[in-house]
């Protein structure tokens, strides 16, 4: 609160030693060492008093949920990252637990699914092979072309 030095408090030392005198002066700083007590006592009452008031008036409930709500584990952000890392993990080719544990004629509809998914994909590699093969062949005519044939002339030349 106060912001005294050693000097400061030095200087206020030896004023008080002149004014109030050698006799005296362990008595002044008895009271004065009271009086300094009960000031501290008096204030840690107030804080007591108004943390109470703040407890009745639900102010430490509303800091707990601002708290939560900017904690990621509170707001549910780890389970939203959880369900990210099992979908990054997920494999269709794979028949699921859930459906190994439905019976046989579930289990047969998973592998038949994942077949013809492989199957789909097989197709679609093979289609896109074709079509880069066919682009490269289109581009190398192209270039072929145009290294055999004249280059047009333009207006303004003679």
């Amino acid at each position: 609160m106060f912001d005294f030095g050693f000097g400061e408090l030095l200087v206020i030392g030896i004023v008080a030693l002149i004014v109030i005198g050698p006799k005296d002066l362990p008595g002044v700083f008895r009271e004065l060492g009271r009086f300094t007590g009960k000031v501290r006592r008096m204030a840690r009452e107030f804080s007591r008093a108004m943390e109470d008031a703040a407890d009745e008036a639900g102010v430490k409930d509303a800091a707990k949920t601002f708290r939560d709500a900017t904690n990621p584990s509170k707001m549910g952000l780890n389970k939203l990252s959880e369900a990210a890392d099992k979908f990054e993990k997920w494999d269709p080719t794979k028949p699921s637990k859930k459906a190994a544990d439905a019976g046989p004629e579930t289990a047969k509809l998973s592998e038949e699914r994942a077949e013809a998914a492989r199957k789909i994909r097989e197709y679609s590699a093979e289609k896109a092979n074709e079509r880069i093969a066919a682009e490269k062949a289109a581009e190398e005519a192209g270039l072929a072309a145009d290294a055999g044939a004249p280059e047009p002339e333009t207006k303004g030349e003679a």
